[in-house]
């Protein structure tokens, strides 16, 4: 009998399942599985190890948003599935988002698949690729793959997309294509090139191979990700056919945001909300204050310094008259959207950014009812936008 296929999708495991957008992706790899009959995987990359993008995190502090990072006390270079976590992260986790569930064991790891239980019980099956029982009997493949020399394809075809001006987010010329990762104790380094892999090692891809690894332990037909994720996968284009596995297909994450009751506004509208450029959204209907200002040269026979005063005070006229014309739009922009677009655009953009890059993912799992807005929403739209339920 065949196997079930699988839809993927995954993220380096963070405190607090930051960031929000590995929500996203985790309800748009069940979606396109219940329609497919496959079956979704999220796939836990609890053996990376950047630590500060797993620890640098949002919290509330006083009702505003305050970041906080939190330290881990193993040695660098520790996979994330390794990073303990304590009755002192507990606190701080509690501290940073109210109750937050008990670790299932005490690792990052086991933190985040405390914190995953409502996507688990709608089906999505978390897997771990550091698990001995499915790592171990991949070693040997894993040595073979490298005696192919990949590295070697890597780099031509990163000159490729060079060549082509696509992003390269991943440059395989200075990041490793494979380390070395101690079972035991979680620490990954970097294997250069006819470096002999240690013993009691087991052999560690890099980001470009890893997709490789995951179709060789899942058979996956599908893969949800990420703009940067889908540059580095092209790396290993030409890598599928050298290792005898079919490339899977790739499916675009979604954008999510989550906007307050009442808002009136579509996906064209929030890139003018990222901007405050509340003129694009609605314009005044009536006359701007800046259009009764009516500008004079000055008087060829006052002092030259008085000439100069002349102009700059009528500059600072026209600055606060445009303050006011912006005080306009800004009013025509809340009863267009219904609600103050400068509130909005904190909301959505908190720091600059999309909201689902910056809060974590935790203040959407503990929501049952938004999970379910949102899963019921991913159609294929590339933008989607849920009101708070």
């Amino acid at each position: 009998m065949n196997p079930r296929p699988v839809i993927a999708t995954g993220q380096q495991i963070g405190a607090g399942w930051s960031p929000a957008l590995s929500v996203a992706k985790a309800l748009a790899a069940l979606a396109e599985a219940r329609r497919t009959g496959a079956e979704a995987v999220y796939w836990l990359a609890d053996e990376d190890h950047d630590r500060a993008e797993v620890a640098s995190v949002v919290g509330v502090s006083g009702g505003r948003l305050a970041r906080h990072r939190f330290r881990f006390n193993a040695r660098l270079g520790t996979a994330t599935g390794w990073l303990p976590w304590t009755p002192v992260h507990q606190a701080e986790a509690e501290a940073l988002w109210g109750p937050v569930p008990e670790p299932d064991e005490p690792t990052l790891r086991g933190h985040v698949l405390a914190l995953g239980r409502a996507l688990w019980n709608r089906g999505l099956r978390p897997f771990s690729p550091t698990d001995p029982a499915v790592r171990q009997p991949i070693q040997v493949e894993l040595e073979r793959w490298r005696a192919l020399g990949l590295e070697a394809d890597l780099i031509r075809q990163a000159g490729r997309l060079e060549a082509e001006g696509a992003p390269l987010p991943l440059d395989p010329r200075v990041q490793a294509a494979w380390f070395s990762l101690d079972p035991r104790t979680g620490l990954r380094e970097r294997l250069d090139p006819g470096q002999p892999l240690p013993p009691g090692r087991w052999l560690s891809p890099g980001a470009a191979i890893r997709p490789l690894m995951q179709s060789l332990l899942m058979p996956v037909t599908a893969v949800v990700l990420g703009p940067s994720e889908r540059a580095y996968w092209r790396l290993c284009e030409p890598l599928w056919e050298r290792v005898d596995l079919p490339a899977p297909k790739i499916l675009p994450r979604p954008s999510v945001y989550v906007v307050p009751k009442g808002f009136h506004g579509t996906p064209g509208h929030l890139e003018a909300l990222r901007l405050g450029a509340w003129d694009r959204l609605a314009a005044w209907p009536g006359e701007l204050p800046s259009s009764r200002f009516r500008t004079t040269e000055a008087d060829e026979s006052w002092p030259a310094s008085l000439q100069a005063r002349f102009r700059l005070e009528q500059e600072r006229t026209r600055q606060r008259l445009a303050k006011l014309d912006r005080r306009l739009h800004r009013e025509a922009a809340a009863t267009m959207l219904g609600g103050d677009p400068e509130r909005l655009r904190q909301a959505l953009f908190p720091y600059g950014a999309p909201q689902e890059r910056v809060i974590p993912g935790l203040t959407w799992l503990r929501n049952e009812a938004l999970l379910e807005a949102v899963l019921a929403r991913m159609d294929g739209a590339p933008v989607i936008l849920v009101e708070e339920p």
